[in-house]
């Protein structure tokens, strides 16, 4: 267990990511006022692979994904994007790295007063210099690519939640962003369309052969989207690897949480 009153384990030194990493989490804190989320939390991302955050509920798994976004800054520790550190760069800088990314949130977060066209196109108008002939078409395809054809025109309001779930992809991805985080993206979703998010998430990774953090805990989604999994508790990765390597995981904490089990070292 860590020693979270000795901060000696996280003043490390940065250690620049290997090519093949796009994302790399070094030794990071991050707090809320006092409350600490993250601690001494590391974790690499391979480049072009989906990598899966699992846990328990709370555990500070979204964290991960505005640490990596920059919505938080880390408190310790280092943030790399592409090989370039974010732990201090400037919100300017900041926003310049967000552009090859692409984040698509848990509850979709569409501006309600915006059709389903303006706000796939909001990243488009706000970060490109396109005409806004470009933009439409750009929109127009990416609903399309998504099966979303012939409802630019609606509000959000009109379309289901698991609608709305794909209309939050599409805009994540009309800039063809180098990377892509997901939150909780089968959250209150039925069986079918879940299946039908699961397939979505792979489905757009293969096509952009993008770099995806993928938070959830909804296992048979994971073991179907994953390359690699990270199981979070008390604010550290505790385990890493393939699918098979979680799954055979001797660690009791991972298989309590794999087997839903109240048994076990996990605190209900």
């Amino acid at each position: 267990m860590i020693d979270r009153s000795d901060p000696s384990h996280l003043e490390k030194p940065a250690q620049l990511p290997p090519d093949d990493v796009a994302v790399s989490l070094q030794c990071v804190e991050m707090r809320y006022g006092p409350k600490i989320v993250l601690s001494d939390c590391s974790m690499d991302c391979k480049r072009g692979e989906i990598t899966c955050v699992i846990g328990l509920s709370g555990a500070g798994k979204s964290s991960i994904l505005r640490v990596i976004n920059g919505l938080r800054r880390a408190h310790r520790g280092h943030v790399f994007i592409n090989k370039v550190e974010t732990t201090h760069l400037s919100e300017r800088a900041m926003i310049d790295i967000r552009k090859k990314m692409g984040f698509a949130f848990q509850y979709s977060a569409l501006f309600d007063s915006l059709t389903v066209g303006e706000n796939v196109g909001y990243p488009l108008y706000e970060h490109t210099t396109l005409s806004n002939d470009e933009i439409r078409a750009r929109v127009d395809q990416t609903l399309e690519a998504l099966g979303l054809e012939g409802v630019d025109k609606k509000m959000p309001g009109e379309m289901s939640g698991g609608m709305q779930k794909r209309i939050g992809f599409a805009r994540a991805v009309v800039n063809d962003p180098e990377i892509i985080l997901f939150d909780e993206p089968t959250t209150g979703l039925d069986p079918i369309m879940t299946h039908v998010i699961t397939d979505t998430i792979k489905r757009m990774q293969t096509k952009l052969k993008a770099t995806c953090v993928v938070v959830s805990h909804d296992m048979p989604s994971v073991y179907a989207i994953a390359d690699n999994i990270a199981m979070l508790f008390e604010g550290t990765i505790i385990e890493y690897g393939p699918v098979s390597r979680i799954k055979a995981s001797k660690n009791p904490i991972v298989q309590q949480f794999l087997e839903g089990s109240e048994v076990g070292p996990i605190p209900i």
